[in-house]
């Protein structure tokens, strides 16, 4: 017999997971009673502090620069870069008293000495940018600012091993921006069109699942699943789906969310070797924000560049959402700008109309190049590119990382923090926690179902599907325990699972969190009891 509740589930089980999860906050703060616990989205509930402190100090050096050349009240004038690199010195050690001075010191012998940067360049540079006084330019990313963010993705995302060419970058409104721009950029330019194949490694960010259909692209989705019962790994048999020429693209979160597990060595060269060998034309969109979190780890973008469209967000690991961080990359030698040479006269003609108003030789103009025009509409790509304070901070959360290279102090933090609450909630939930390799721990899956099964038989597990709708875990656990978790079906892992991130809590409500899905599970059994 079909109850209210049931009704209301179904209303609500075509949702993405993101807005279910809306409306399971609302029932969970309808309980004034108790505080209402919420693991489903995954914003980071720490910040990254050496590189914020160095953003204000920094701030009040440009400020200083800007009143040497024009001090009026209220007023301060564009800073004169000569002499600044010694100026900027100076003033570090005058402040050495703020967190931020030694920071800044050491990123500015780091930039000078390792990267070969020219010292007044640079730090006109960062003072330009973080007073925001002028139009990003070059409108791509800053140039300076290009080669530290590619040191930092050198060594966090190819291993400190990246291929020989170089990888561009267009620095962009965080991961969100980078995968609406892509997808938009690959459509216009007549890489996918509608009626494409394309191949999603799945359970996959909801998102990805979600726009391919949209009638902006109508796309066909194949989609490379992992096993769950192999640590999330993608099978020989999926990898072997990609061999059909008919699929255009393969688009991929490395590691995997809501897996959160990277992808393996041994599966990275296979997809690599069957690009290399029988499918030379596909294009690989890798997202690859929680990378930081594994150690060693390697992109798809490290061992086929040429198929391969990075993107990487500074928003979960240094505690930046708000600040809308990311980057897409793409390497130099590419096969997406040999596609495009190769399209037929029509639509080249039209390819270098859209670009006419931009480029002196429309048909020259790189992939790269053609996402930050698409991203302004084209007509605004005089106008494009992140706002300059934005790469200000973009390079100082680099230099977290490139600084810090020997010792890690600020990885073995960031990964600490989510282990220490993954342990606490499977304690709590009595169960021991999978020790996957490659486990970034940002988020955990929970299949219900496999736990029900486990602890109270088959056939409670039979009833639990055959008399409950998959979201209805879900459901009854913002309602009746107060905690907001995701719906682990929305992102295609197995129905009546559960995605809980482990960033955004502290530890030890992971323990509430554990006991609650225990208490939850006890009372569907102690129903199914009563019904038998």
């Amino acid at each position: 017999m079909e109850t209210s509740r049931s009704k209301d589930e179904k209303a609500y089980e075509g949702l993405s997971p993101f807005e279910l999860k809306n409306k399971l906050i609302s029932m969970a703060k309808s309980h004034r009673e108790k505080m209402m616990l919420n693991a489903g989205r995954g914003n980071p509930n720490w910040v990254a502090t050496y590189p914020r402190e160095a953003f204000f100090l920094l701030g009040s050096f440009a400020l200083e620069e800007g009143h040497r050349v024009l001090s009026r009240p209220g007023l301060a004038g564009a800073p004169d870069a000569a002499g600044m690199g010694e100026r900027f010195e100076a003033f570090c050690r005058i402040h050495n008293d703020r967190l931020g001075a030694q920071f800044l010191t050491d990123a500015y012998r780091y930039a000078t000495q390792h990267l070969g940067l020219e010292g007044d360049g640079f730090i006109a540079e960062m003072v330009d940018a973080i007073l925001g006084d002028h139009y990003p330019t070059p409108d791509r990313v800053l140039a300076n600012t290009e080669k530290i963010v590619r040191a930092y993705l050198d060594m966090t995302m190819c291993d400190n091993q990246p291929p020989d060419d170089t990888m561009e970058l267009f620095v962009v409104e965080g991961g969100t921006a980078a995968m609406t721009y892509i997808f938009n950029t690959l459509k216009e330019n007549h890489l996918i069109k509608a009626g494409d194949k394309i191949a999603l490694g799945t359970p996959i960010f909801t998102p990805y699942l979600e726009i391919p259909t949209l009638n902006d692209y109508e796309l066909i989705i194949v989609e490379i699943q992992q096993d769950e019962n192999n640590n999330w790994q993608y099978p020989d048999s999926e990898i072997e789906k990609l061999a059909d020429p008919a699929v255009k693209a393969f688009f991929l979160v490395n590691p995997a969310n809501p897996a959160s597990v990277s992808v393996d060595k041994d599966s990275l060269t296979k997809i690599a070797d069957l690009i290399h060998t029988r499918r030379k034309d596909l294009i690989i969109l890798t997202d690859d924000v929680y990378g930081t979190f594994v150690n060693g780890f390697k992109s798809l973008v490290a061992t086929a560049p040429r198929n391969t469209i990075l993107v990487y967000s500074y928003s979960k690991y240094f505690g930046a959402t708000g600040w809308r961080l990311g980057v897409i990359g793409i390497y130099q030698d590419n096969v997406m700008d040999e596609m495009i040479a190769a399209l037929p006269r029509d639509k080249k003609r039209g390819l270098h109309d859209r670009y006419a108003s931009i480029a002196k030789n429309p048909e020259e103009l790189k992939l790269i190049d053609r996402l930050v025009a698409d991203s302004r509409a084209v007509a605004l790509n005089h106008t494009a590119g992140l706002s300059t304070p934005q790469q200000v901070m973009m390079v100082l959360f680099s230099f977290q990382e490139l600084l810090d290279a020997e010792s890690h102090l600020y990885r073995k933090e960031a990964q600490d923090l989510v282990r220490r609450r993954y342990e606490t909630l499977y304690a709590a939930l009595g169960e021991t926690p999978p020790e996957l390799p490659c486990y970034a721990h940002y988020y955990t899956t929970i299949d219900i179902r496999e736990l029900a099964q486990k602890r109270y038989g088959d056939a409670f597990a039979r009833w639990l599907d055959a008399e409950h709708e998959p979201i209805d875990f879900v459901w009854r656990l913002a309602d009746e325990k107060e905690i907001v978790l995701m719906d682990g079906g929305g992102f295609d892992a197995p129905e009546m699972s559960v995605r809980v991130s482990l960033a955004n809590l502290f530890t030890d409500d992971y323990e509430k969190i554990g006991k609650g899905i225990s208490a939850l599970l006890e009372a569907y059994k102690q129903e199914w009891e009563a019904g038998t």
